[in-house]
């Protein structure tokens, strides 16, 4: 069966969220989990209209709808990072109140002492991962951002997912390949479920000093390389010239072509977002 990716176009709301999730029945996805957890982007304490974090109104509309559709108990995580820190970014971004009015609990995975040494498959250059035991017994929905990136043109629902490493000091993953480290942290750990804030997003010099761009999307699918493919796409960028997207693909992580967009068509929404 092909994978289904959705595109949503709508001012900043609950309701572009809700219809996404929908557009690929994302209630069949998530039902057999107990526990979901909601991996944003807070690669720094800037605010959610530079583009460069997760929109706390993209997490809770995702809250709302678990907590009104399903039984899951949901949890918001992010890690520390070389120059973020995860704990001061929840509070500046909006996350913390969003998190309070729903009774939901956010952790920050570097805390995590619980942690478990997973193998790679065929890894690329990683023989293995460790990561907080909770990951590996959660669904994760990846909320991530359409985003440029100076090292790896794209940040997206795959990119975001280098996050749940629980090491401060990420750089030195940089120097391993980080194409290739990303593909071996979807290899054993990919996402459930990928939702791409494109409220805002950011092109240029991207994750973090790029320049806002204002989009009214969202971007959502099951299919990590799918869902990945399509928001490069909308960008106008094309998928495979981004080798963490090819290489996922090769790897039969999931699709670059073969899929299908439901809701907004590419290229009704699609903008050529400025690289570097």
């Amino acid at each position: 069966m092909r994978p289904k990716v959705s595109i949503v176009r709508g001012k900043r709301s609950f309701d572009p969220v809700s219809k996404a999730l929908d557009l690929i029945d994302y209630k069949s996805i998530l039902k057999d989990w107990e526990r979901i957890l909601i991996k944003v982007n807070f690669i720094t304490t800037k605010t959610w209209d530079s583009g460069a974090t997760t929109d706390p109104v993209v997490v809770e509309a995702i809250i709302k709808r678990i907590k009104d559709d399903l039984s899951a108990k949901v949890i918001v995580v992010e890690s520390d990072a070389t120059t973020t820190n995860a704990d001061k970014a929840f509070k500046i971004s909006g996350m913390k109140e969003v998190c309070e009015r729903y009774d939901v609990e956010f952790i920050n995975l570097r805390k995590l002492k619980d942690r478990v040494k997973l193998p790679v498959p065929n890894h690329e250059t990683l023989r293995t991962i460790t990561v907080p035991r909770i990951i590996t017994e959660s669904a994760i929905i990846s909320a991530a951002k359409l985003k440029t990136h100076i090292s790896t043109g794209v940040t997206l629902g795959m990119k975001n997912m280098f996050g749940l490493l629980p090491d401060k000091f990420k750089s030195k993953f940089h120097f391993r390949g980080i194409d290739k480290v990303i593909v071996d942290i979807n290899t054993v750990l990919p996402p459930t479920l990928t939702v791409i804030d494109g409220f805002v997003g950011m092109e240029g010099r991207g994750p973090v000093n790029g320049d806002p761009i204002q989009m009214d999307l969202i971007i959502a699918g099951k299919d990590p390389v799918a869902t990945d493919s399509t928001a490069c796409r909308v960008m106008g960028i094309n998928p495979l010239e981004i080798k963490h997207i090819t290489l996922a693909n090769k790897k039969g992580l999931g699709e670059i072509e073969n899929l299908d967009v439901v809701g907004e068509k590419i290229e009704d929404v699609k903008r050529t977002f400025k690289r570097k």
